[in-house]
């Protein structure tokens, strides 16, 4: 069988350690080139991770290669321009989250995917964890009952983003939401099977990061520092249930960072990371299900998801459609917090 070709857009830290070494895995796939603004840098890029080629114009790289497979790995301004580039190719493409900026750049790019019959996947790795799909298969189930309120939480007590633009509002569109909240986010609403949202109210703070230049992640300049450093929003879901979202970069909790989701139910509880499953029986805690260690490898397993989606498989994948709620709801969040007013969807 000839192997697809893939192309890299974006040469940055998860182009590196997650995209290149699982195509290369691959043995029906060659990555055949990388696709980068600064030339010396993405010549040594390509030298480092054994990539034949690389360009500077994507539209030459388009010519040349004719690759059947994107992987936009740039910053989020770009991923609008990135991903319609590859699709109006013929090109199968995973972006890296979120899927835009704005929500109507998210949905032309889900109804361009559409149209040309092409595979479009977000990169929301955490919805392919094994808790994940432990815990949608139990709600889904009714094992929880009505899970009529979940708790969201993506939070880091000192974990301001060093490197790259993640502080430059322009580029990333926010700081918090968008980078991290989007992912548990995304892995919630997975579980709920995406139910319909009626409005959204947020608040948002810049309490930390103007104040301080370095953290665990390294150093910033606090006088650049645009985006939130935390955001916390409630989302009213049609029928009337809730979901409450906690994001930060930098906010002074106990714990260093937390990852995770918890979904309260009439019949039970349950907690995505590691899955967990409880109730409560005459005063008394009662274990449903447990898992001792969370899925260690949800990144790989979304990386396969997507290839195998491009090779005619029948698999679950984070797709155009399911990005452009996704992105709808974050920009709402913003909305309210900058308006500071709830907003209808």
């Amino acid at each position: 069988m000839e192997k697809k070709k893939v192309v890299i857009i974006g040469g940055g830290n998860i182009a590196g350690a997650v995209h290149i070494p699982y195509y290369q895995a691959r043995h029906e796939l060659e990555v055949v080139a990388i696709v980068g603004r600064n030339a010396e840098r993405v010549r040594a890029f390509a030298e480092k991770h054994a990539i034949p080629r690389f360009y500077i114009d994507a539209d030459e790289m388009y010519a040349a290669e004719k690759p059947d497979i994107v992987s936009v790995c740039t910053p989020n301004s770009l991923h609008y321009g990135d991903v319609m580039k590859a699709l109006e190719n013929g090109c199968h493409v995973l972006c890296e989250k979120p899927p835009a900026i704005s929500s109507s750049d998210a949905l032309h790019m889900h109804q361009t995917a559409v149209k040309n019959n092409l595979v479009l996947a977000y990169n929301f790795h955490h919805r392919f964890a094994e808790d994940v799909k432990i815990i949608r298969e139990k709600a889904l189930s009714g094992m929880l009952g009505d899970i009529y309120v979940t708790k969201i939480q993506a939070l880091r007590r000192s974990g301001v983003p060093g490197w790259g633009s993640f502080t430059n509002k322009e580029l990333q569109g926010g700081g918090p939401l968008i980078d991290i909240g989007i992912h548990m986010l995304d892995a919630a609403m997975h579980v709920l099977d995406f139910p319909a949202v009626k409005k959204v109210t947020a608040k948002q703070f810049q309490k930390i990061g103007t104040k301080k230049s370095s953290g665990s992640f390294g150093e910033w300049d606090p006088e650049k520092y645009e985006v939130e450093d935390s955001l916390f929003g409630f989302i009213e879901l049609e029928g009337g249930n809730l979901l409450q979202i906690e994001t930060s970069f930098a906010l002074n909790m106990k714990e260093d960072s937390i990852m995770n989701a918890v979904f309260y139910g009439d019949q039970a509880g349950a907690t995505l990371f590691p899955a967990h499953i409880h109730t409560d029986e005459h005063g008394e805690l009662v274990t449903l299900y447990q898992k001792k260690q969370a899925d260690p490898d949800p990144q790989r397993k979304s990386m396969e998801a997507f290839v195998d989606k491009c090779l005619g498989k029948d698999t679950m994948i984070a797709d155009g459609e399911q990005g452009y709620l996704i992105q709808r709801i974050v920009e709402a969040l913003y909305e309210s917090a900058e308006k500071g007013e709830s907003i209808s969807l």
